[in-house]
């Protein structure tokens, strides 16, 4: 007897993050300038920004939409993951040359730097920690948020200069607001096949593979709102990277879901109006 296919396989990522920009030009160049994204599309109303030929963000313009406030459902962070940690010491090195306000966490698998860009929307930049490092039970992964040794970190650059993002920077995660985290678990576990890893008090984590997250979830600002009723500046959606698409669109038909396929990406709305898109690709 064989079993079904997993709904993604386990090598399914996390692609481009879209942004709907209320001031293109301003947050197009804040990504170029502070995160070294380099621009591969420029149009009058959108731009895409990545890193050596991968596209990392889609900014939207939109300057009559309003700004999202803090409890509404949306982003959280985009968090851009950097190969090693000498790259993560050589972009601290840059940030804080430039004066900005971060705040840091040290969660056991990772270490991680955050800022807000010039419309609010959160940035994490991160490393990751050997897997054979990360401590496993029962199936959950130990996270906790720790003060990061910054000067370890920063004396990791080797004085070499931050000349942009480096091959391989991806999105390792995205972070999402939802009102109400244990509700949104159950929701992406079920559409996606995502496995949840860990639990934070009104957070939850999940991932393909293994991996310490490729999704967060958390309600501290957010808790028990719905869909919001008109539409804001911030997150415009995210995308999910698969090389197999069949098995989660025969599993998505089988739920109460209304799903937009265009042959090679289906989309949906999460409860909250979050969007989400799974792309084929590698």
């Amino acid at each position: 007897m064989t079993s079904a296919p997993p709904v993604l396989p386990a090598s399914t990522h996390v692609g481009p993050v879209t942004l709907l920009a209320r001031d293109l030009p301003r947050l197009s160049a804040f990504y170029a300038g502070v995160l070294g994204l380099a621009p591969l599309f420029e149009g009058e109303d959108r731009v895409t920004l990545g890193a050596h030929g991968t596209p990392l963000l889609h900014l939207l313009s939109r300057p009559d939409l309003p700004a999202p406030a803090v409890g509404r459902p949306g982003l959280y962070h985009t968090a851009f993951l950097l190969p090693t940690r000498a790259d993560l010491g050589r972009w601290l090195t840059h940030a804080a040359s430039l004066g900005l306000r971060l705040g840091t966490g040290d969660h056991l698998v990772s270490e991680a730097i955050y800022l807000n860009d010039p419309e609010g929307n959160g940035v994490e930049v991160y490393r990751d920690r050997p897997r054979g490092e990360w401590t496993w039970e029962n199936g959950q992964v130990r996270m906790d948020t720790l003060p990061v040794d910054v000067q370890a970190v920063l004396a990791e650059a080797g004085g070499i200069p931050f000349e942009g993002a480096p091959v391989g920077t991806t999105i390792g995660h995205v972070h999402l607001k939802v009102g109400g985290a244990a509700e949104a678990a159950r929701f992406y576990s079920d559409a996606l096949g995502l496995d949840v890893v860990s639990h934070f008090p009104g957070a939850a984590f999940l991932s393909w593979g293994g991996y310490h997250h490729h999704l967060g979830l958390n309600e501290w600002h957010s808790r028990g709102q719905g869909r919001p009723a008109f539409p804001a500046a911030g997150l415009g959606g995210t995308e999910f990277i698969t090389p197999e698409l069949e098995p989660l669109r025969a599993h998505l038909a089988a739920r109460d879901l209304f799903v937009q396929d265009s042959g090679d990406a289906l989309s949906f709305d999460d409860p909250w109006g979050n969007r989400v898109t799974v792309r084929a690709g590698d």
